[in-house]
């Protein structure tokens, strides 16, 4: 059994403190994720004025929107970096409508998070740190590549999804084809417990499957605050029964106490089968389904609802797992505002009004303004002169955050994303998010001598709020290099330096991130001899070199025997390796995909150093690479394209031309939907070539996939163009 956290000091029985507003068990931690367009955004605008946070709402199209408070994400109508909000909501206590947590005052924390896969990195952290999540998704489109991938990201963290099929009002929407994709593409296991009444310009309201009542919105009323409850329409009789006994028996086979009373012949009343779907939903075995739109303002208040009812709180979901720093032995922090201080640091940034943030979340104990906090990485420790929460577009001071919220530390310095801060008393190292490697890069140069210093202060600063981003200077040119997920999150850390650092910068052209591997096995040999009177260097290093898995990475083994390789030598070797790796001997890209092993060597008594044998064991990974047949690796792009028909035939030879693989191609209506893998490197500009293709009628959306070799005939022309830099 894992140690826990609070090895000195028992946690009382009851976890929550006195003086918190909200206990555990009434407080939500979620997110908002979906594709980029599915209506994120505009769903958490409608949570926030419902539950009394905004008093109007805000429209991504009219740049109105409290998540959306950066200029760039006001003019290009796209969410960029991950919001934190807060708000509160009652259930209302109607006629003949069970709900789980009725009349009581729940405390939900929001975060809104970019849809574009350029800012995946935003969507890693904030699920790292979340309890439960909306997936939401475009009723007309399903489920699309982002959303995917933010599945993906969910389950690896595992956290419990409601679904919302949003759109409903739109020309197109099809429910049943919504949730047959999240089946088919997703493998979830999700079932309607709201389903909408009527479709597109005919959309209503909902349906509750498991009180079979109507939910209907008043025409008179725009901002959806008023509706009724009222019997099912006769025409929608049937499938409600049907849904009804669908819910019942997916539930049953999972869920012992709902079986029982199936078993047993018995009625399944209302508070037991939602009681059922809580569990199974929070256990990551069924995803409940609602309906609605979220612009035209139906159907939120329910969405709202089920979050309470089905999602988890602090207190639902396993402690936070991590390991003592030094012993590296695994433990826990509980749920529990009585045991030591331990929290995450998912997110920095540089706040116009107050400086630079540090957002981070609770898992145990409790933090007050005052108090001092300890780093495990840096064993340093900072005291917290200033604790805000963000209320909707407020910031609001407190002076005390407890377990399971997510507030901000003003003006803390040396830290990094994933950073845990905890008791020093205490110490404990939690798991930090992971992040995808840059895809793409660009050189930079302030124009003028006076911009030189500030574009350094304004890269380190961008480069310590995004883990995507990277900043270094070229070896052999100087010039300064960042790299990114796409051509857009490049483009808007230029216009970041040029607004908020006020940084004027010249930009290269974006260049693509290659990388290198070997085809076949090979022996390396590195000498390192140096005799010039004195002291010299000897190291003699010999490996073998084998291609590994796609995708593995560099892999070491130290297979000296003898100790014909000293022992305290073999560090140095090894960091020789990993450092040969950065460069290949191609076009001194990154080698990737390498099973290494270190076989043979030797060493002077008098001249052989740690340096030495470093740089031994580079020549000799140097020679390996030469006789194991490199070849040049290029990112692929899944690139889903959306275009009317009658453009199939012109998008499906463009893809072609771009050296695309078409892997398959559905049908929708009078929509084709194309599915392709396409290099990145021919992708520069497509945005501009379909449009002019298609009418402007086509839609495209990518996000990386894997690296495969470049073709031979290709390769001497990208190794020229990278000998010309």
């Amino acid at each position: 059994m894992p140690a826990t956290l609070e090895q000195k000091q028992a946690p009382a029985k009851n976890p929550n403190s006195p003086n918190r507003k909200f206990p555990l068990e009434r407080t939500r931690n979620i997110g908002i994720a979906a594709h980029i367009d599915a209506g994120k955004t505009t769903l958490t605008e409608r949570v926030l004025f419902y539950t009394g946070m905004i008093h109007k709402i805000g429209e991504v199209h009219e740049g109105t929107t409290v998540t959306d408070w950066m200029e760039q994400e006001r003019e290009r109508g796209i969410t960029i970096t991950s919001a934190a909000t807060t708000c509160a909501w009652t259930q209302r206590q109607e006629a003949g409508v069970y709900k789980i947590f009725e009349g009581i005052k729940q405390r939900i924390n929001i975060i809104d998070t970019p849809g574009h896969v350029d800012f995946t990195a935003e969507v890693e952290r904030s699920l790292r740190v979340l309890d439960g999540a909306i997936a939401v998704f475009d009723a007309v489109a399903g489920v699309q590549p982002q959303s995917e991938t933010v599945w993906r990201q969910a389950t690896k963290y595992n956290v419990p999804c409601i679904a919302f099929i949003n759109k409903m009002d739109r020309v197109g929407a099809d429910f049943k084809m919504s949730i047959d994709s999240m089946r088919q593409k997703l493998g979830a296991n999700a079932w309607p417990v709201l389903l909408p009444l009527g479709k597109e310009d005919q959309f209503k309201g909902q349906i509750d499957v498991i009180n079979k009542k109507a939910v209907v919105y008043s025409d008179s009323d725009q901002l959806g605050s008023t509706y009724e409850l009222a019997d099912v329409p006769k025409e929608y009789v049937d499938l409600v029964e049907k849904a009804y006994a669908d819910l019942v028996e997916q539930i049953s086979n999972l869920d012992d106490e709902v079986a029982e009373a199936v078993l047993d012949e018995k009625p399944v009343p209302p508070e037991l089968l939602k009681a059922g779907i809580r569990r199974q939903t929070i256990a990551n075995k069924f995803v409940p389904v609602v309906a609605g739109s979220a612009l035209k303002n139906k159907g939120v208040q329910y969405l709202v609802d089920a979050v309470v009812d089905y999602l988890p709180s602090p207190l639902d979901i396993p402690p936070a797992k991590g390991m003592e720093p030094d012993t590296h032995e695994p433990m826990e922090a509980p749920t529990d505002d009585n045991a030591p201080f331990c929290s995450l640091a998912f997110k920095l940034w540089s706040d116009p009004f107050v400086g630079k943030l540090v957002f981070f979340r609770v898992y145990s104990g409790t933090l007050s303004k005052g108090d001092t906090v300890y780093n495990p990485r840096t064993n340093k420790r900072e005291r917290i002169s200033r604790l805000i929460q963000i209320q909707a577009d407020k910031r609001e001071d407190i002076e005390t955050c407890y377990s399971g919220d997510i507030a901000a530390i003003v003006g803390i310095k040396n830290i990094t994303t994933g950073d845990t801060l905890c008791d020093e008393d205490h110490p404990i190292l939690l798991e930090p998010p992971s992040f995808p490697d840059p895809v793409i890069s660009m050189a930079i140069e302030p124009k003028t001598k006076l911009d030189q210093e500030k574009m350094a202060t304004a890269l380190q600063r961008l480069a310590e709020e995004d883990p995507t981003f990277r900043v270094y200077t070229h070896e052999d040119t100087g010039q300064t290099i960042i790299a990114g997920m796409g051509e857009l999150h490049l483009e808007i850390i230029r216009d970041r330096m040029f607004r908020e650092f006020k940084v004027d910068a010249n930009a290269g052209k974006p260049q693509i991130a290659y990388r290198e591997t070997i085809t076949s096995n090979a022996h390396g040999v590195g000498k390192l001899i140096k005799q010039s009177g004195g002291r010299g260097q000897y190291g003699h290093v010999e490996v073998d070199v084998r291609p590994g898995d796609r995708g593995k990475g560099l892999v070491v083994e130290n297979k000296i025997v003898g100790g014909i390789i000293p022992r305290e030598y073999i560090p140095a070797v090894k960091k020789g390796i990993q450092e040969a790796v950065l460069n290949g001997v191609l076009g001194g890209y990154p080698v990737v995909d390498v099973e290494v092993d270190i076989v043979y060597g030797s060493f002077h008594e008098v001249d052989s150093s740690e340096l030495a044998f470093k740089l031994a064991a580079i020549f000799a990974m140097k020679d390996g690479f030469k006789q194991g047949k490199p070849i040049l690796l290029e990112p692929i792009m899944k690139v889903e394209n959306i275009t009317p028909e009658e453009f199939q035939g012109d998008i499906c030879g463009d893809l072609s031309r771009r050296r695309g693989s078409i892997n398959s191609i559905e049908t929708r209506g009078n929509l084709a939907i194309i599915h392709a893998e396409v290099p990145l490197a021919e992708l520069f500009g497509y945005a501009t070539a379909i449009r002019s293709l298609s009418k402007g009628r086509s839609s495209y959306s990518m996000e990386p996939s894997h690296f495969q070799p470049v073709p031979p005939n290709l390769v001497p022309a990208i190794l020229d163009q990278k000998e010309d830099k």
